[in-house]
């Protein structure tokens, strides 16, 4: 689809990460996800819309997928499964490994993770947005403090700006709120939902929170009395 003029499609991807069965549906996220497992189905049902928004918008959809085989792991990996007791998810050739509620169509690209969190460890996912132009990522996709954060961090890092769907995330081990607070106030990330326009019509100003005072410290309007 070609770009309306003074859009910025072409310059934005939507990145889809790991929005597979073993982190999104079945035994393996049941037992995972600490929280509400129909957070989970609202997260994958609107990422999906998100997925339809930006292919009407002319957004490149970007998919990135985990593959957690045990040779794929490198000793830390193995090192932490073993003392936590947590299983392989993801197998490669597995339903758990296949993409849930959305797939990449024709064309669209994929990269895989060996066992690793940051999308930017495949090196052919950086040439390819480098390749492309492409300066600002929109995030969608699990977890939110895990794969997601990893690579909105490098993201960050490499000079991409970022924008973060919270309608199409949820995070694994902290509340999803502080997570995107976080993003925010650490990446300059732009954090809104799906359903708003400038998504896709424009590189993100960052949205700020406000900033949260210990409750030790005295308000600027106040004087610190002597002690």
């Amino acid at each position: 689809m070609n770009t309306p003029p003074g859009r910025t499609a072409g310059r934005t991807a939507l990145v889809v990460v790991d929005l597979q069965n073993d982190f999104c549906t079945g035994p393996v996220a049941a037992a995972r996800y600490p929280g509400d497992p129909t957070r989970l189905a609202t997260v994958a049902a609107n990422t999906a819309r998100a997925v339809e928004a930006a292919r009407a918008h002319g957004t490149e959809v970007v998919f990135v997928r985990f593959i957690g085989d045990p040779a794929l792991q490198g000793a830390s990996w193995r090192r932490r499964d073993a003392a936590l007791g947590k299983r392989p998810k993801c197998l490669d050739g597995s339903w758990g490994a296949e993409f849930h509620a959305v797939a990449p169509e024709p064309g669209e690209a994929v990269f895989t993770k060996a066992a690793c969190f940051d999308a930017f460890l495949n090196p052919g996912f950086e040439s390819h947005l480098r390749r492309g132009g492409v300066q600002h990522l929109v995030m969608a996709g699990v977890f939110a403090d895990v794969c997601v954060d990893s690579t909105a961090r490098t993201a960050f890092q490499k000079g991409f700006h970022i924008t973060v769907l919270a309608d199409c995330t949820a995070a694994l081990h902290l509340p999803d709120d502080a997570v995107l607070s976080f993003m925010g106030r650490v990446y300059g990330a732009r954090v809104t939902t799906r359903d708003q326009l400038s998504v896709w019509t424009s590189l993100p100003e960052p949205t700020l929170p406000e900033p949260i005072l210990p409750e030790t410290a005295v308000p600027q309007n106040q004087e610190q009395p002597w002690v």
